[in-house]
């Protein structure tokens, strides 16, 4: 047969998605139909924010079963997920506790200490990896000194995506995209750094050797006996998205943008020299051997809580409001560590603008429309350290994932860039995740081949940057404002 169909579960920070994929060898038509989605909201158990895997496994389970259901006999699986959170096991594969959730506050003053323990420099010359008060790192360190009583039982700590893994085939497995998040992988041998796995208190050998996208793990068995062979693609969702990113030159920077923003370019080597670290510039792992050369961005996450908290479910009519309201009135840095997990997002948003002596934007469409002039400008601050940090600037920028949905942010985006932004596909880490599936199985020769399908299949959308007097006037109080705060990754 010359159709092939690829099922990948994409489960965001947000919310989760399980996606069917059918190529058709041989006209290279590539579509996707959605099987389901549901929502991933954190839980708190014993005064710890946490994922319940527990209902994330019970949705990827009933979501195949619909598929067998419907008479879908799957050529594989995949599983991407957002990075750094991780579950234990003990000696019986049984969990440990729910994963605290990288918004929780307990890594609060760890990564501090790693600095004056181990050096700052060090660290990075070490990882390549931008500093993250959540990532693994001081997550480890953090579960070390507060759960000790737990330290004897664990032998295994699985990334969330290989978590999944485990529980589909029961056979054990380290990607590496993901790995790399962690802030524990060695930039140089792409192996797990045993110096700094012993400063977090862990013990070296819950770790398993990191492998590359398009390994089969194993099977999944259906209830009707029916193997189907589960792939570990990029597992970070990341790593999937700028897989699908239809890159077309070494001058094309991406944004990936949903519940984070995540902005860089892609290179067969890291970046780790002072001016990088300087910048805080992250060298996560990619497909076929490439670094995804970025930086954090907080992104829609703000909008999110936004919505949230004042019951807003129509975003578009509220997009629409916001086009209308007057431009860079109201500002904040969105990387300010005060966003990460408020108890009240607008009330902070608020706080933080009659903070600075600015307007207190008092109504849904103020609030969106400072978030989406703040991340536009901060867009432009994060293109032009990377542009400094590779010595050469940006021709255009594609936006990626389901925030490239958004027209005013992506023309604010342009008109701050002041370069020509492409948006799409929406579906971008779902993609990813397909396509790893794809050139595992040699039905796409490589990364290059598969984004040329992607043009071919899903519509991109180009924004022209329009000249814009408030973001020229407001440009220098904004790079004030990412000077006079305390960012999450400084």
């Amino acid at each position: 047969m010359s159709l092939q169909n690829c099922v990948a579960i994409d489960m965001g920070a947000s919310s989760g998605r399980v996606m069917l994929g059918r190529f058709d060898l041989q006209s290279g038509k590539l579509a996707l139909e959605e099987v389901a989605r549901c929502v991933n909201s954190l839980v708190v158990r014993e005064e710890r924010q946490c994922w319940d895997v527990d209902a994330l496994e019970k949705f990827i389970l009933a979501s195949l079963d619909k598929l067998i259901q419907q008479g879908i006999a799957p050529d594989s699986i995949g599983i991407d997920t957002w990075g750094v959170d991780y579950v234990l096991l003990n000696k019986q594969g049984e969990r440990i506790g729910l994963p605290v959730s990288y918004r929780d506050d307990r890594t609060w003053g760890v990564m501090q200490k790693a600095c004056a323990d181990l050096g700052r420099q060090a660290i990075y010359q070490r990882t390549a990896i931008q500093f993250l008060p959540f990532n693994t790192l001081y997550q480890l360190r953090a579960l070390c000194e507060s759960q000790p009583e737990w330290l004897n039982d664990v032998r295994h700590a699985l990334l969330i995506p290989d978590y999944f893994h485990y529980r589909l085939t029961g056979k054990l497995n380290w990607e590496y995209t993901n790995a790399t998040t962690t802030q524990l992988l060695n930039s140089q041998s792409g192996e797990w750094d045993n110096a700094l796995l012993e400063w977090t208190g862990a013990n070296p050998a819950w770790f398993g050797k990191p492998t590359a996208p398009g390994v089969k793990i194993g099977d999944w068995k259906a209830s009707t006996g029916l193997s189907v062979p589960v792939i570990a693609v990029a597992t970070h969702d990341t790593a999937s998205a700028v897989l699908a990113a239809p890159l077309t030159t070494d001058n094309v920077a991406w944004l990936s943008s949903g519940t984070w923003s995540l902005m860089g370019f892609e290179s067969l080597q890291p970046y780790n020299d002072a001016a990088a670290l300087a910048a805080n510039i992250t060298n996560e792992g990619g497909a076929e051997g490439r670094y995804r050369v970025l930086k954090n961005i907080m992104g829609l996450w703000l909008l999110q809580r936004v919505c949230r908290e004042l019951a807003i479910d129509d975003l578009p009519a509220l997009v629409r409001e916001a086009e209308a309201q007057p431009a860079c009135r109201s500002l904040i840095n969105p990387n300010d560590d005060r966003f990460i997990n408020p108890v009240n997002m607008v009330r902070e948003i608020q706080d933080a603008c009659a903070g600075q002596g600015m307007p207190t934007p008092a109504t849904a469409a103020a609030l969106a429309r400072c978030i989406f002039d703040s991340l536009a400008l901060y867009y432009r601050f994060v293109l032009e350290e990377l542009a400094a940090v590779r010595g050469a600037p940006f021709s255009q920028l594609h936006i990626v994932g389901g925030g490239c949905q958004n027209p005013l942010l992506n023309q604010l985006c342009a008109n701050a860039c002041g370069i020509p932004v492409v948006a799409g596909p929406v579906e971008a880490s779902t993609l990813g995740n397909i396509g790893s599936q794809l050139i595992a199985h040699g039905s796409v020769r490589d990364v290059t081949h598969f984004r040329q399908l992607v043009t071919q299949n899903f519509p991109l959308n180009t924004f022209i940057p329009q000249a814009s007097d408030a973001y020229s006037r407001s440009w220098a109080l904004f790079q004030s404002l990412t000077h006079s705060v305390k960012e999450l990754c400084v």
